[in-house]
């Protein structure tokens, strides 16, 4: 009786894992998606193009002015 016991828990873990393996990648495409986006976007604030839209739109010229001094 003890050894059926022990194969059934092994059986259930087994299932345990497979069940983890199985959710895990079909997770796994919304998680590097979304990496993905958070990614893009610091790529793009990063840009020397945006950098100076938001230096006009916050009116700060000070770091100009050091870069040509």
């Amino acid at each position: 009786m003890i050894e059926r016991t022990e194969t059934i828990k092994h059986v259930v873990d087994g299932l345990s894992i497979i069940t983890v393996i199985g959710t895990l990648a079909d997770m796994l495409p919304s998680v590097a998606a979304v990496f993905t986006i958070v990614w893009t976007c610091i790529r793009i604030w990063e840009t020397t193009t945006v950098q100076n839209w938001v230096k006009k739109l916050r009116g700060d010229n000070a770091i100009d002015k050091q870069e040509t001094t």
